[in-house]
């Protein structure tokens, strides 16, 4: 079955508007592992804007499931996920200012830079996924860089599935499908919803994870951390009933 990854950096953000230490990133991290989500996702950038750099050393002490982090592969966030190991890093475009992630990589475009990080953090042991766009002409470009998955960029699918969701699909399906022929995992994550989930999950059925937290968090702020984390989860398990 798919597995949640619950992307934390919302609850970093409300503690930084104020300073101090409330709500506390660690224990958001502790709780929400122990309703039942089977991953950690941040993702720190260079303006330290949510997640601090320290947060991810202290994170790293307590995230017993699987701990993910996302970047742009530069000189500080390839030294940081040096130092901290995670279970899986995913590699994102964005320049340094981007509010967020909003586009995936040109693999062949990009392929000497993305073939020489990827080979330097498998040898340090981390998974390392991909960000990318529904594509599927972009499939062979990111395989050949020695990735181990894809994480496909799921805006344009939750802004088109209340119109024609069939259709919304079509691109991600094929891309998931071109994965898989590529030997590719693949992940996929940004702005999947209660909504939305579980007809992704259904669709695309060799979807071995998500990564959700703008929406998660909102979601909680009406029903409640522990709530939200098992209705995430429900959406997930009803993608497998036929």
């Amino acid at each position: 079955m798919t597995r949640l990854s619950v992307n934390i950096n919302k609850i970093a953000t409300l503690r930084n508007a104020r300073g101090g230490n409330k709500p506390d990133l660690i224990e958001a991290a502790l709780r929400i592992q122990e309703y039942g989500a089977e991953g950690i996702t941040i993702h720190p950038r260079p303006d330290e804007r949510h997640i601090r750099y320290a947060d991810v050393y202290a994170l790293k002490e307590v995230v017993t499931t699987e701990f993910n982090i996302e970047g742009y592969p530069n000189a500080d966030f390839l030294r940081l996920v040096h130092d901290v190991c995670p279970d899986q890093v995913t590699l994102v475009p964005d320049p340094p200012g981007v509010l967020t992630s909003n586009a995936g990589w040109d693999a062949q475009a990009h392929e000497a830079m993305l073939t020489e990080v990827v080979t330097d953090l498998k040898r340090a042991g981390m998974r390392v996924s991909l960000f990318l766009d529904p594509m599927p002409e972009r499939v062979e470009a990111a395989a050949k860089t020695g990735a181990d998955r894809i994480e496909l960029y799921t805006e344009a699918y939750a802004r088109g599935y209340m119109g024609d969701r069939a259709e919304a699909i079509e691109p991600y399906k094929a891309t998931a499908e071109a994965a898989l022929k590529a030997g590719l995992g693949v992940n996929a994550g940004h702005d999947l919803d209660l909504d939305n989930l579980t007809y992704f999950c259904r669709e695309i059925p060799e979807l071995l994870e998500v990564s959700i937290g703008h929406a998660l968090i909102s979601d909680a702020l009406y029903f409640g951390l522990e709530n939200v984390v098992h209705m995430y989860l429900r959406k997930i398990e009803l993608s497998q009933i036929p």
